[in-house]
């Protein structure tokens, strides 16, 4: 059985916010982790980059998701609708019968 890890992925702004937050609050370093629910050590990093590429700190790496396509989750969710009125139709016909 493999224990299969998985990351919690932040956005930029809130890595920015985190660093803002370490900067500007009397808070040390330790309890701003705990109320953010993040590792010290992760805090640290973000401000070394924050540090070293100002403007470009946060790019993203690795292969990004393709954004899925509009058309393709409409129409899961027009199946899913219709799936769901034939439940609903069959329900209100079974009731109806039983109130006669």
């Amino acid at each position: 059985m493999t224990d299969k890890r998985t990351y919690q992925c932040y956005s930029p702004e809130f890595k920015r916010e985190a660093v803002r937050q370490l900067a500007d609050t009397d808070k040390s370093c330790t309890q701003l982790a705990r109320e953010l629910g993040i590792r010290v050590s992760q805090l640290y990093k973000w401000k070394q980059q924050i540090d070293q590429n100002q403007a470009n700190a946060f790019p993203g790496s690795g292969r990004q998701a393709e954004p899925e396509s509009e058309v393709a989750q409409l129409k899961r969710e027009l199946e899913r609708l219709r799936e769901e009125n034939e439940i609903l139709k069959k329900a209100a016909a079974y009731f109806a019968k039983s109130l006669v």
